[in-house]
């Protein structure tokens, strides 16, 4: 069997490795992701990897993979891949920039719709128990209430669009952008404090750097409104989880939705912090995956990484 120049560790969908395999030899293995070994055996010799965000792609993987060309990641963040080592190694990186952010957009919003009921979608076992808990479940209006957007590039604005439709106001801090521009968008550009203390829906969309790690912690939480929703689908580390279960135990937050963690999956340590706190949704870091954006994703990659083999 000729030597498979496509690796792909990650999941992807059926029909752009189908189209793959039928150009180049291709090993489709998702399990990769958690067997290193076999993954830096199965890259010596191939020409493209591709991946989603749990496969670390460092300069030692890189070494390994003396034929690569192409890194083609399955989604739009970087992090897990060493953009220096590639860069000196010749290595092309290639994301699926624009393809699953409607994904992301609906996400936040039906997060934000979910939590600012309070409790209603957390009452399933009460009822079904036959209580009755209308007056706990209450919970208020997304309209009229102020969005805020930390960080306004193409996923943010997206979500503004559909917070605008839902009738809430929008806000945001992003250095990167000018108040007209925000205005032009229909927002409002704040200071990060400003963002803080106005938003009732506070929506990360900023990358993890060193001057964004920890940035959401007990302090800046406590400059939120008592009542407000957090939610995190951009990066992990950028929230204090410790601090935020403290805050939502406290009553000191109205409730958080978070998609990505500082450690994925979550291990014992990590899960702890979580333990009994209430108005909490935790999903597996799949904000931008649906079947819809998956099908999407995967035709960009194949796309991008058949034009640099070829």
């Amino acid at each position: 069997m000729a030597q498979p120049i496509i690796i792909v560790s990650e999941f992807m969908s059926e029909a752009a490795v189908d189209r793959l395999s039928t150009v180049f030899p291709t090993t489709y293995d998702p399990g990769l992701v958690d067997r290193d070994a076999d993954l830096q055996a199965a890259v010596a010799g191939a020409q493209a990897l591709i991946v989603r965000n749990r496969t670390q792609v460092t300069a030692t993987l890189l070494k390994a993979a003396a034929a690569l060309k192409v890194v083609g990641r399955l989604g739009v963040g970087l992090d897990n891949i060493d953009l220096a080592a590639c860069e000196a190694q010749g290595v092309a990186v290639r994301p699926a920039t624009g393809a699953n952010a409607d994904a992301v957009a609906e996400y936040v919003i039906s997060a934000a719709l979910q939590l600012l009921r309070g409790r209603a979608f957390f009452a399933t076992e009460a009822v079904r128990a036959g209580d009755w808990p209308r007056a706990a479940c209450q919970g208020g209006e997304m309209a009229g209430r102020c969005l805020g957007l930390l960080g306004f590039g193409d996923i943010a604005r997206r979500v503004a669009r559909r917070a605008l439709a839902l009738g809430m106001t929008v806000v945001t801090h992003d250095p990167a952008v000018s108040a007209a521009e925000a205005e032009a968008a229909q927002a409002r550009l704040l200071s990060f404090d400003g963002l803080l203390e106005a938003a009732d829906v506070l929506s990360l969309h900023v990358p993890l750097t060193d001057g964004t790690r920890g940035l959401l912690d007990s302090g800046t939480l406590a400059r939120m409104k008592d009542d407000a929703i957090l939610i995190n689908t951009a990066r992990g580390g950028i929230v204090d989880e410790t601090a935020l279960g403290e805050a939502l135990r406290a009553e000191r937050l109205g409730g958080a939705a978070l998609d990505v963690f500082a450690v994925e999956p979550l291990d014992a340590g990590a899960a702890a912090v979580f333990k009994d706190v209430p108005n909490l949704i935790l999903t597996p870091h799949i904000a931008g995956v649906t079947e819809e954006s998956n099908e999407r994703v995967s035709e960009m990659i194949a796309d991008a990484v058949l034009e640099v083999l070829s």
